[in-house]
């Protein structure tokens, strides 16, 4: 059985920084893209990042460059959201997923395991 868990969200102060954490059982991380969404009070669930283990691959939204940063550790099966300047527009729970494919994908539809949601919010 797969399971995703998250950790790490919380509240901050615009201009901080958090990391969030994504720990998998039931499959190896390193063979399987993993991907950040996240989804905000009344609205649709967005892409943040993604990584392929192979050739250490990444993916950022637009929002994100140069403030996140997405990582793996392959000891302890667990990826890695590094947030730094937060701002308040980055508010939302953030969601771990697992693709079976082999494609970086950025769209809800390429990741087939999802974890809970961790909740980030970030105070102005």
């Amino acid at each position: 059985q797969v399971r995703l868990v998250e950790s790490g969200g919380g509240l901050v102060q615009a201009g901080g920084s958090l990391r969030l954490s994504c720990a998998a059982s039931g499959l190896f991380l390193s063979n399987y893209p993993m991907g950040w969404f996240r989804q905000a009070a009344g609205k649709e669930r967005e892409f943040v990042a993604a990584i392929r283990w192979s050739g250490g691959f990444t993916a950022y939204a637009d929002s994100v460059k140069g403030r996140f940063t997405i990582s793996r550790e392959y000891a302890k099966n667990t990826v890695y959201l590094q947030m730094n300047s937060l701002k308040p527009e980055d508010t939302a729970v953030y969601y771990c997923a697992a693709s079976t494919g082999l494609r970086l994908g950025t769209s809800i539809e390429d990741y087939r395991y999802w974890g809970q949601g961790t909740q980030v919010t970030v105070s102005s």
